[in-house]
Parts: structure tokens; sequence; C-alpha cells
């Protein structure tokens, strides 16, 4: 299944490609640093905005989630601090790639880099409704660890 997405590339991304899957059965398209003015030094525990100089039109009913590469986390520690991160279809600025070097070493970041990956998913939107009581289950109100390591 396909959707359509439309993107707008903002000046400082012109020479960028598209958001693309990097292999048939990828399930999250990789998105680029759009950096012309020079590579950043992302220090370790450091975090960031990154720039990608696009900006989307999502069709309603879908967002689009930010991932971090799992190459780049496991080598370097890159990681995405609010993963996924959302970009909701009524956005239409900048997307920009909140980042977190979790490794120990400083990581460069040039323009080009891919440096996440994001998946189109469908949206459901639930309908609250305030209850006086719940129902009971084996559970219940036990929480974190509750079901063991």
């Amino acid at each position: 299944m396909t959707i359509s997405v439309k993107i707008q590339k903002l000046p400082h991304a012109q020479d960028l490609p598209l958001p693309a899957y990097e292999s048939a059965a990828a399930a999250g398209a990789d998105i680029r640093a759009a950096l012309p003015q020079g590579a950043i030094l992302l220090q370790p525990m450091q975090r960031m905005a990154i720039p990608t100089g696009l900006a989307m039109s999502i069709p309603a009913g879908y967002e689009a989630q930010i991932r971090p590469r799992s190459g780049l986390a496991l080598k370097q520690g890159l990681g995405i601090v609010n993963s996924p991160g959302t970009i909701d279809a009524d956005y239409r600025g900048e997307v920009k790639i909140l980042t977190i070097n979790l490794g120990q070493e400083p990581i460069e970041i040039t323009h080009g880099m891919r440096i996440a990956q994001m998946v189109i998913a469908p949206v459901i939107q639930a309908e609250f409704d305030q209850a006086e009581r719940l129902d009971e289950t084996i559970r219940g109100a036990s929480g974190f660890g509750s079901t063991g390591q």
C-alpha cells in the first residue's frame, strides 16, 4: 500500500534527495541532515534539533514517525530524543530531527548525512469517556515490573 506525501524542499536542502527507502521491503525512509553551512559536532549527551530542509503535507489520518537509524545507534550512539518523534498531518514547518549523542565520542553530522528514518503510519484518534469504575483484570493496578523480568 502506498500514499502520497507532498514534500517541499527548503532553500538549504535543494541539493539533497527526497527521503528514500534503501531496500525493497524497508519500513522507514532515510531522511538527511540539511547543513550547507558546515558540519556539526554533537558532543556526548548533547541534544540538538538537526534541520532536514523539508516541509511536508502528510494526508489526514496519518503521521510520520521519526526513528533512529539502527546502524548509527549501534556504532556511534546517535539516538532520537523523543523516539519515535511524531510529525502530525497538520504541521507544515521544517522537519527537524531531535538527536542525542548517547555514545562516548563526538559525532560529526554532515550535510546530506542520513541521520534518521521516517515511517508513515495510520493514526486512530480515541474518544475519551469518563467512567466511575473500570472493568477488573487479573493484573489490576500492578505496575512497573509486575509481570516479571
